[in-house]
Order: structure tokens, then sequence, then C-alpha cells
């Protein structure tokens, strides 16, 4: 062999080397860990890498829903209690809520007119007989709920969406004239539509945009516990159809509108009922739905239902608390351990008391925002921001946990492992994003994933086993090894790939 064809052999050599290095594909990440063992949305750089590895695999070919956001809700409860701190403490909370080192939230709730959340019961329009609403005001707003969000307003940069809910309607708009219970009085169908457009227009006053309402909270009821009003799925597109759509459309046309809002477990009989009536259908922007109904079902097939009956509009969780304890201060621990009943364990008959069973509450706020948007959710919405120690203040004692408990007697505030539950997918995962598909090889993980506008792709991976555990991050031919605690929820940001 000559000299003259080593030389060639070695120069093409060298630049097959060259060329498979250069191609060769890193991922620029970054890993968030909340864990039973004290991280808090903690970033993690150094991990331990085994020997039993779980592939994940990203397809952001394969694309779902349209991300709408994800948040809790601005309660009378929640704003009278950050009044009663102090303004460090006030400014803490709805930074961590709503700043760009915080949980982002992006879409909100709030109540129109009182609710169990609230001081009392009260109505914008307390007049009997005020047909026209000349007497309508939210001046019972004004101390509390309304300060609470134009000051997350001025926090936010990106800004959140809030969407509204009636609990009842006046009690003398109502047949059976109390807070609790029974229906609208036919003859007030027009006016309980011009109340939402007149309340729409009250907050505009005030610089706060509404982005949606729902026609009414648990429109089946909450067991004459506090203020509630009921109809059927047939009724509410009555009122929809004939009266509040029309009114909508010709005050607000930019207001989405949705439906039902209550439990799955009832909510494909509910979308039969909204969609097949092409009237009532043109008005309704999408459904509205909690999960009171199940601990830990996620009612898969009732979601893919819904979304197959309507494939082109929104499919919201509006509301979601733990329920029935009150809130244990200042002990991480306990929201990790087996410990919590929920409140349906209470009412639920015998034989649907095993969808009731004793929760992680951090595991049921990860496990149920995994799996709703994995069948086609695009929102997430918690319930209230902020409680004391009690669970409350409730006029029903309806006691429940938020993510941020405080005592405003010693001005404490506690963040639990429920806000950085929450902060794991409203921080990471933005409006406009699209969820997008993925494959993995340990049915003991929970995962899902979305790209963001700006390219990013947030993967979320939830491990309730007590094991530490090896993942491959696999996307467009690029590798990565990282590892997950035990009981551990986990954000990995993909920011970019590089060479």
């Amino acid at each position: 062999m000559n000299d003259r064809f080593i030389t060639a052999s070695l120069i093409l050599l060298t630049a097959l080397i060259g060329i498979n290095c250069s191609n060769e594909k890193n991922m620029n990440l970054e890993v968030f860990e909340t864990s039973a063992a004290g991280n808090q949305l903690t970033q993690k750089t150094a991990f331990n890498i085994g020997e039993n590895v779980v592939e994940i695999r990203l397809n952001p070919e394969e694309r779902f829903q349209k991300i709408t956001g994800f948040g809790g809700s601005f309660t009378e409860s929640s704003a009278y209690l950050l009044n009663q701190l102090s303004e460090e403490n006030r400014t803490t909370i709805l930074d961590a809520y709503f700043g760009e080192s915080g949980a982002r939230y992006s879409l909100t709730r709030t109540h129109m007119n009182s609710s169990d959340f609230s001081l009392g019961n009260y109505s914008y329009a307390p007049v009997t007989g005020d047909v026209n609403l000349e007497n309508f005001s939210i001046e019972e707003d004004m101390d509390d709920i309304i300060p609470m969000i134009k000051e997350a307003m001025e926090i936010s940069q990106d800004g959140f969406k809030i969407i509204s809910s009636p609990w009842t309607a006046p009690i003398w708009m109502k047949d059976n004239n109390a807070w609790k219970g029974g229906k609208l009085l036919p003859e007030y169908y027009d006016t309980w539509a011009l109340f939402f457009s007149k309340y729409i227009d009250a907050y505009a006053a005030q610089g706060i945009d509404i982005w949606g309402i729902t026609v009414e909270n648990e429109p089946l009821g909450n067991g004459e516990n506090w203020e509630s009003m009921h109809y059927t799925a047939e009724e509410m597109n009555e009122f929809v159809k004939n009266h509040l759509g029309p009114q909508l459309e010709k005050t607000h046309p930019e207001v989405v509108l949705l439906g039902y809002d209550q439990n799955r477990d009832h909510l494909e009989e509910w979308v039969d009922v909204m969609y097949g009536d092409e009237e009532a259908a043109k008005y309704f922007d999408g459904t509205a739905i909690h999960w009171y109904a199940s601990t830990y079902d996620v009612f898969e097939e009732a979601l893919q239902y819904a979304h197959r009956v309507a494939p082109d509009k929104y499919l919201i969780q509006t509301e979601a608390t733990a329920d029935a304890d009150v809130p244990r201060w200042k002990d991480d621990d306990w929201y990790w351990a087996k410990e919590a009943t929920d409140w349906g364990w209470d009412w639920a008959p015998d034989d649907r008391k095993y969808l009731h069973p004793k929760y992680v509450p951090v595991y049921r706020y990860a496990r149920d925002i995994i799996g709703t948007l994995n069948n086609w959710v695009d929102g997430w919405v918690d319930w209230n921001m902020v409680l004391d120690r009690q669970g409350g203040p409730n006029w029903a004692n309806n006691w429940c946990l938020a993510p941020v408990i405080v005592d405003p007697d010693a001005d404490e505030v506690y963040f639990t492992p429920l806000y950085y539950t929450m902060a794991h997918f409203s921080r990471f995962i933005r409006p406009d994003a699209y969820r997008i598909g993925h494959q993995h090889n340990d049915d003991e993980l929970l995962i899902t994933a979305a790209q963001n506008p700006d390219g990013s792709i947030a993967l979320l991976v939830l491990n309730q086993t007590e094991q530490e555990k090896t993942l491959s991050i696999m996307l467009d031919g690029a590798a990565e090894m990282i590892s997950i605690d035990g009981k551990a929820l986990q954000t990995i940001v993909i920011n970019s790939q590089k060479s």
C-alpha cells in the first residue's frame, strides 16, 4: 500500500469522523423537582444514573389540544385573608402566584355573587322585583376581590384569563326564594341574562376583562349545603339559546360561554344535550368540569367522549380542591402521606365509596392534571388560592385545603407542596402550547408533555414509587440521561437542541 493511498484514506476517515461529531445532538435541559425528600421546585443539575433505564420518546410532530392555561381562583375568602396580612406577605403571595419567578398563573376563576367561600350571602341585585337591574352594583367586591385581581394584573407580565361563575341568582328570582337549591323562575330568564352582561360591564369599568363565564356552578346541586341553583341539561339549553346566548351575542360576543360546570361522571349525558341542540350549541364555546366525582378516577372515557362530540370546543377543569380535612400547618409530610379522605366519602352511596378512598393531596393534583391533559382537557383551575389554618373562612363550614395557608393573627404564610405542584404546570406550560405525543416504557410513571409557542418543550413526570428512576429522554435523534427521585414530581424543560 503506497503512502499516497494511506494519506488519502486518513483524510477521508478524519472527514467522516468530523461529520459524525458535528451531527451529534445534545439537549439543553433544565430540570425542576418537587419531592417528599424536600425539593420545592428545585433545579437539579446532578443525577444518579442507574442500570434500569426508563425510555421516554417525545414526538412534537404529533399535536393534540391547544393549552388555555393553569391557575387558581379569586374568592372573597382568599382576598379577605390577603387584606389581613402585612403588605410584605400579601405581595409575597401574589408574586408567588403571578410573578415571573413564581407560578405565572395564566387561567383563573372567580364567583359572580357569593359562594361558600364568601364571608356571607350576597347578590349584586338585592332589590326584589328590579327586573331592569337599575340597582345592580358590584360594591360587595370592591374591598377584597377586585383589589386582589388588580394587584395580580400589575404583577403578571403575560396577563391571565378570568372565568366567572354564578352559584345562584338573587333569591327573588328563584322558585324557592332561598340561597340554597331551587330553580330560576322563567319570568326572570331575561333579567338573569342581563345580569351577566351588567356584571361584565361593571368589571370592565374597573379595568378587569372577564374572558369567560359558566352558566351555573354545579347545576346538579351540592346537597343544599351552600349557594346553588338547579338546571337540567335541557333547561340550561333553553336559557342559553333563548336568553343568555342572544344577550351576550348582542353585548359581549367576545366572552367565552362554557356549559355544564360540574363533575365528570355526568359529562357524557350533558354534552349530548348541549351539542345535540344546534341552536344551543352555537352559543356554547366549551364545557366546564369539576373533579369531585372521584378522588382518583380521571374519567378518561368521559373526557374522550366529550372531545369527540365537540372537538373544536374548550374542555376546561374550572374547579378542584382537596376537601374534608383542615390544613396541616407547616407539615409537608402530610401532603405526601396517605392520611386524607375526601368529602365524597361522607355523601357517596355504599356502591360508590370505592371512588373516594384515602389519598395523597400532592398525588391527587398531579395525577389529575396529567391525566386530564392526556385526555383533551386544555385548562385546569384550582379553587381558593389562599385559606386560613381552619380551611376557611367559609360561611357554610365547608373546610378545604389551598396551596397557600396563612395565619393572619401571626402574619405567617405557609406554601404547601400543593403550591409547588401547581407551579410545575402553570409556570412551564404556557398558553397556546400544544400537548404533544410521547411514549414511555414504565407504567409506574405518569407523564405528559407540551410544546410552548417559543419552541421549548415541558415534560412532566410523576414518580409515586419509593425508588429513584433513571430517565432517558429522546427527541429527534438526541438523548439525555437524568434521574427522578422517589415520590417526586419533575418538570424537564427542553429549551433547544445543540450539535
